[in-house]
């Protein structure tokens, strides 16, 4: 049997890069797969076949994540259309760098409202259905800025930051119901956003990660697997860092 047989997982920010790599190994341990991006566009679609081709329900959501009133609607139609929900994966994030003294007032309220609101949002629409069930997964995607901080990005790290004490505040709260949280810290995954960089510049990142090399968005998946399977279930309240030993 699958490990996730049966199961019904939400991801976050999944028509591509770590969130595709999540809904796609969730599904291939016989997860059904609701998902959400801002727009199902030609790629959400692609993304969706490519999880149904492995045998299991997915359908894509048109969500807002950053919106309360809009994730509560869309939780309640994946409620109604999956059943229940068992798994529920906060990745959606965005970034907009800069300095503290440039970063506009705009700059900070996006990042903060995408990658942080977004999770509140879901949790709090996700958390009645898993305290009825006695049972749930919750896992933040966080980074390794949020743990360690980063010039350039005080936005980025204080949600990713944040991601970190919801994650623990919300398995203190919602233990006794069988309800678990935990936080994974990605560090240099090779993504769309850091094909950008140069060849110099990614040279430049290995020299600072032990293992010297950057992680892949499979990687990732495969920790996120773990925590939302009962392999993990007495796991709860911790980050795990996917780091290559960047941040130890």
């Amino acid at each position: 049997m699958k490990l996730l047989e049966g199961k019904v997982a939400i991801v976050t920010g999944a028509a591509r890069g770590i969130g595709k790599a999540i809904a796609l190994k969730l599904a291939s341990e016989g997860a059904d797969i609701a998902f959400t991006d801002l727009n199902i566009d030609e790629n959400a679609l692609a993304t969706q076949k490519e999880i149904e081709a492995l045998g299991v329900k997915a359908k894509g959501y048109a969500s807002n994540a950053a919106n309360f009133e809009d994730t509560h609607n869309v939780v309640a139609e994946i409620a109604k259309e999956f059943g229940h929900i068992d798994v529920l994966v906060n990745n959606a994030g965005i970034t907009k760098d800069g300095l503290m003294m440039r970063m506009s007032e705009a700059q900070w309220d996006a990042v903060i409202n995408v990658n942080l609101k977004s999770a509140f949002n879901f949790i709090h629409a996700c958390t009645p259905i898993m305290m009825k069930q006695k049972s749930g997964s919750i896992i933040n995607m966080s980074s390794v800025v949020g743990v360690s901080g980063n010039a350039g990005q005080c936005n980025y790290s204080a949600s990713k930051a944040g991601m970190i004490g919801l994650a623990k505040s919300i398995a203190k709260e919602l233990g006794s119901r069988g309800v678990r949280a935990n936080a994974i810290a990605p560090g240099f995954i090779e993504t769309e956003m850091t094909h950008a960089l140069t060849d110099e510049q990614r040279a430049k990142w290995a020299e600072t990660i032990p293992l010297r090399r950057g992680g892949s968005p499979d990687e990732v998946a495969k920790v996120t697997l773990f925590l939302a399977s009962d392999l993990s279930s007495y796991v709860s309240g911790q980050v795990i860092h996917v780091c290559g030993g960047m941040n130890t």
